[in-house]
């Protein structure tokens, strides 16, 4: 499990910050919407497995 590292957070957050500003809500959704995954794997403990799909980039 990687660690939480808050700059990280803070820097993803902003960038959803940057989207909504300019005006693109529905990938600001999707941005946060992958973030809130990432962070409940993390908090339950799931590891990614190597054979798994990669999820979707992040919209900018």
């Amino acid at each position: 499990m990687s660690h939480l590292d808050a700059r990280q957070l803070a820097q993803r957050i902003d960038t959803v910050l940057d989207i909504l500003v300019a005006g693109d809500t529905p990938s600001a959704i999707n941005n946060l919407e992958i973030l809130k995954a990432e962070l409940l794997s993390q908090a339950t403990g799931e590891q990614e497995q190597p054979s798994a799909q990669p999820k979707s980039p992040w919209e900018i």
